[in-house]
């Protein structure tokens, strides 16, 4: 049962003790309060902001553009604003690769038509507000997932913490490019665009890569550690089972009222994970780290961990527990 010791590795130290109990003591200790709750609702609000400020950004941008046109129809005579007028006609950026010119066009003329000519001379202001009206939809869709990402970066950064306090140097795969590299004495805000992270100690190659589809059961993991450096591991396509030494749920959310649906997610896909390592009699570890764990969840977690079925665990809002976490997975 991985649950009860592990081999960690602190600093050029190494010592043996439980992966969970040092961070944690009983189920209490994994429950949210309701301070990280509101600070966890505050920090959504603060990344909206952020999210929202190159929006507001376009909309000053074709406001000033307007500004030049005395009717809605000498909208059409300015130059760079195509984009923006398709915007405030409800079109979406994906949307614009299914359309054609002409269509283009015609969304245009309806917007000019159904809604900014009867605006009368406040037409620009109802331009730039239908334009904000599309953004903000956008700008919803993104925010679905962004508890998520706010998650990912926290435990990315207390991972490269602890591998710097531990004078390890790693390399990091961009999310876009897929490229390695290599780590740089200014790491700061890395995580907002990191989906890897590779290092070598004691113990061998590790590579650690966020939401990876495993080939063995076809079905996507938060977080995947394996023994393997990045070269190796892409050559491998991710089937060598061996290979894999830890996988693991991250759930950022912090609503409350969506908690128990997260850990059940989570829970199923852990028990799927576990189900077909089985099959080919491999145990890699597995861990849960949420944001938002209640009460019953943090009992089902805590039951968990002291029967071996999950090897560790934490609440992403207590710093300790995030950073003893992150010391156990850097040294599997």
């Amino acid at each position: 049962m991985y649950g009860k010791s592990c081999k960690l590795n602190y600093g050029f130290s190494v010592f043996i003790m439980c992966s969970y109990r040092s961070h944690l003591q009983s189920s209490d200790d994994l429950i949210t309060t309701y301070e990280a709750i509101r600070a966890g609702f505050v920090a959504l609000a603060l990344e909206k902001n952020r999210r929202a400020t190159p929006y507001i950004s376009e909309a000053r941008i074709l406001q000033e553009a307007a500004s030049q046109a005395k009717t809605p129809q000498d909208l059409l005579k300015i130059k760079g604003i195509e984009m923006g007028l398709l915007t405030a006609a409800g079109l979406s950026d994906k949307s614009l690769a299914y359309l054609t010119p002409e269509d283009k066009v015609e969304a245009i003329n309806g917007l000019i038509k159904n809604f900014l000519e009867l605006a009368g001379t406040k037409f620009i202001e109802e331009l730039v507000f239908r334009f904000l009206l599309t953004r903000g939809d956008t700008l919803g869709g993104s925010m679905r997932n962004v508890g998520g990402a706010l998650a990912q970066r926290k435990l990315t950064r207390a991972i490269i913490s602890t591998l710097t306090i531990a004078g390890i140097s790693y390399h990091w795969q961009h999310l876009k490019t897929r490229k390695w590299v290599a780590m740089a004495i200014d790491d700061s805000e890395i995580e907002l665009s990191l989906r890897g992270i590779s290092w070598e100690s004691e113990n061998g190659n590790r590579t650690l890569v966020y939401n990876l589809t495993v080939p063995l059961f076809r079905s996507n993991v938060d977080i995947c550690l394996f023994n393997l450096a990045p070269a190796d591991l892409v050559a491998s396509k991710f089937n060598i089972v061996d290979s894999y030494v830890a996988l693991g749920e991250l759930k950022g959310g912090i609503d409350p009222a969506g908690a128990d649906e997260h850990w059940k997610t989570a829970r199923t896909a852990l028990l799927r994970i576990r189900e077909a390592f089985s099959r080919v009699e491999h145990s890699p570890h597995s861990f849960f780290v949420g944001a938002a764990i209640e009460r019953r969840m943090a009992s089902e977690i805590w039951n968990q961990l002291e029967n071996g079925t999950l090897s560790n665990a934490a609440n992403l809002n207590q710093e300790n527990q995030v950073a003893s976490f992150s010391r156990w997975l850097c040294n599997l």
